[in-house]
């Protein structure tokens, strides 16, 4: 499917999602250069074209990278916790304590290496996007140098089997034989459904109506898996409802159904454990940088929806505080048209589906309906962990509206000759 949302080595880059991180490199390149800028000497990073970060968040970033993530009441800073019915308290800490468990399980974790290697087809590449980077360079030879991490190449096509498949293994230990999910572009229902084939457990998704038809394929695949597509007619009928749905669903089945939830939202300790099932994105291109060039990267770009791509790649490198991680969100028809999805540029905090985060809220508190091109970006809240990393400003985010993602989509088909879905849940 599409490129995934990742950018290395100085490289805001294309992100699966509408491409809202190639709109982005073009932005950075274009804007807040000086004359100083220009005279640096060579740098393969976007990061010495910006302004500097206060040393105020910098001191803020290293005390908040030598604390566990998330603390033992599951929050991250003001961020996280557990919001739900006593009926799922039982649950979250049973699923808590077999998660810390097979953490340090060899067995387990030699089960799962095996998977992602020989199933998912980890690793995937980190792919030097030379016509790209030309594309870029500015009149004094200067310019990012832009590579892709590429999770469209995994098993079902994206990021989101890293996160399904161990989430699989994980049931199986508890003896749940039941798994929902929710998905929204559909490529987490297809990753769910292909997991719970693979291991032999019955599968319900549930995706909103609006969805289901503009992802009509996707919908085919799941069912083709095997797995049972449940229509979600109430509210908007898009991510946030089937999201509720599932949950009202895990609330009435609690003690024979595994809900695999798709992203790091959620109430604890599923954005802890969703982000280290995906971490891998982030060590692998650790690991992928100092074979190419001998170093690590100088920017990290992802888009953001409910955020697991963007912490994947992100957790590895937290603690590097000369990295510049960078997360994209939708702005749909622009910040202030009230059609966008743009949580942590526009939102407050807030509760919901568990978590205490940013929101896309009204002054009632009642959750404003979001918009963006990418079905999987449409969500009104964001990873708890992301508005933890915006607050003490580890993190940067910025937005890309609907059009100027579609111009992403035209760079990389003309210039990188990659024909993507852009879709991304």
């Amino acid at each position: 499917m599409a490129t995934a949302a990742n950018s290395v080595h100085g490289n805001p880059t294309v992100p699966r999602s509408s491409f809202h991180g190639l709109r982005m490199l073009l932005r950075l390149e274009k804007s807040r250069l000086s004359p100083s800028a220009m005279r640096s000497p060579p740098c393969r990073a976007v990061s010495c074209m910006l302004t500097r970060e206060p040393a105020a968040t910098k001191t803020e970033e290293r005390r908040a990278g030598a604390a566990p993530r998330p603390d033992t009441f599951g929050r991250f800073g003001r961020f996280g916790g557990k919001y739900v019915p006593e009926t799922l308290m039982y649950a979250l800490a049973e699923l808590e304590a077999a998660f810390r468990s097979l953490s340090q399980d060899e067995d387990f974790q030699k089960e799962l290496d095996g998977i992602l290697k020989d199933y998912v087809g980890r690793e995937n590449p980190l792919y030097f996007a030379e016509r790209l980077t030309e594309r870029y360079k500015r009149s004094n030879g200067e310019g990012p140098h832009i590579y892709l991490k590429r999770e469209d190449l995994n098993h079902t096509g994206a990021h989101k089997i890293n996160n399904a498949v161990a989430q699989a293994l994980l049931a199986k230990r508890l003896g749940k034989e039941r798994i929902i999910a929710e998905t929204g572009a559909g490529q987490h229902g297809v990753a769910t459904a292909t997991v719970c084939a693979r291991f032999g457990l019955q599968c319900i998704i549930y995706m909103g109506a609006q969805d289901m038809e503009r992802q009509a394929l996707n919908v085919f695949r799941m069912r083709l898996l095997g797995a049972e597509v449940r229509a979600v007619h109430s509210g908007t009928a898009t991510l946030k409802d089937a999201t509720s749905e599932a949950i009202r669903d895990w609330v009435t089945n609690v003690e024979s159904t595994h809900y695999i939830l798709g992203s790091v939202a959620g109430p604890h300790p599923y954005p802890m454990m969703v982000r280290d099932f995906h971490a891998v994105i982030g060590k692998e291109t650790r690991r992928q940088a100092m074979e190419k060039w001998g170093g690590k990267p100088d920017v990290l770009v992802a888009c953001v929806g409910g955020g697991s791509n963007a912490m994947g790649l992100f957790h590895e490198f937290v603690d590097d505080s000369d990295v510049r991680l960078i997360g994209v969100e939708a702005a749909g028809h622009g910040l202030d048209s009230g059609k966008h999805a743009a949580t942590l540029t526009k939102g407050e905090v807030g509760v919901l589906h568990g978590a205490m985060s940013y929101l896309l809220q009204d002054d009632d508190g009642q959750i404003i309906e979001p918009h963006s091109i990418s079905a999987g970006l449409d969500y009104p809240g964001v990873g708890p962990e992301h508005s933890f990393l915006k607050d003490i400003g580890r993190a940067e985010y910025y937005s890309v509206t609907d059009q100027e993602a579609l111009e992403g989509i035209e760079a990389i088909v003309l210039i990188v000759h990659m024909i993507v879905d852009t879709n991304f849940v």
